[in-house]
């Protein structure tokens, strides 16, 4: 049986940990790897391996300092140039097994063009695609793109688990509500997030299921949604609804 642990770091990211039950684990996007290694010495853990869904630094930069102290750990990664540390470079719909579990990769273009997420057993690390109540930046995909990668995963069951790579949760719940504001799901998860974070607790992770009813870019079919963005959009598309709502969310 698999366990999902965070790690908080630098900011406001997240570094999730999955271990088994003989306390080896792995561990998705080190941004940095001080709290890793203090993670791991105060649990007695073993890391076997790295997973990372993109390039940017804020989830690779620990990545040097992890594999040097422990050289035999394998690097899942995008199939690209630009990470010399990955040992398994992987590609749309490739497979691979940790502990037992088989765990599935999609291509998921938006945020950056060598986005990767991963999935096994109705859990999904989606890196920097898919937020509670957002989504991602598009710093080098096109809104078509980053509209077809979100359908991918708006499309795994309802109950599957999102472990997002930030704790953005609240500031998107303000912009969905900026959108959506008569949406009665989207004000009560607000509320519940807004006592979470009073607290100073983590949000994460989601569902997809609670996502398709209160993530606005989820949502782009709805008629509230492009009701809410026609004097931005050029067109009543999905894709346009989508393009719409992050040039809004851009300047929000």
């Amino acid at each position: 049986m698999l366990s999902v642990s965070s790690i908080p770091a630098l900011n406001d990211n997240y570094i999730w940990l999955i271990k088994n039950d003989d306390n080896h684990c792995v561990v998705v996007d080190p941004g940095d790897a001080t709290p890793v290694f203090a993670f791991l010495e105060n649990h007695g853990l073993i890391l076997d391996a790295i997973l990372i869904t993109h390039h940017h630094d804020d989830h690779v930069g620990g990545v040097p300092e992890l594999t040097s102290h422990y050289p035999n750990t394998t690097v899942y990664g995008p199939a690209t140039a630009r990470f010399p540390q990955v040992t398994h470079p992987l590609k749309d719909k490739s497979t691979f097994t940790l502990f037992g579990s088989e765990f599935v990769v999609r291509e998921v273009p938006g945020h950056t063009l060598d986005h990767i997420v991963y999935y096994s057993e109705d859990m999904l690390f989606c890196g920097d695609t898919l937020f509670s109540g957002g989504c991602g930046r598009l710093f080098e995909g096109s809104p078509a793109q980053m509209h077809k990668s979100l359908s991918l995963l708006s499309s795994l069951p309802d109950d599957t688990l999102v472990f997002c790579a930030h704790e953005y949760t609240q500031s998107n719940l303000k912009f969905a509500q900026a959108v959506e504001p008569s949406n009665t799901a989207l004000k009560d998860y607000s509320l519940s997030v807004d006592v979470l974070r009073s607290n100073n607790k983590i949000t994460l992770p989601s569902t997809i299921g609670k996502e398709k009813n209160i993530n606005p870019f989820l949502r782009v079919d709805q008629a509230s949604i492009k009701s809410a963005v026609q004097h931005r959009a050029t067109d009543s598309s999905e894709t346009e609804t989508f393009a719409a709502l992050r040039r809004w969310k851009d300047e929000f």
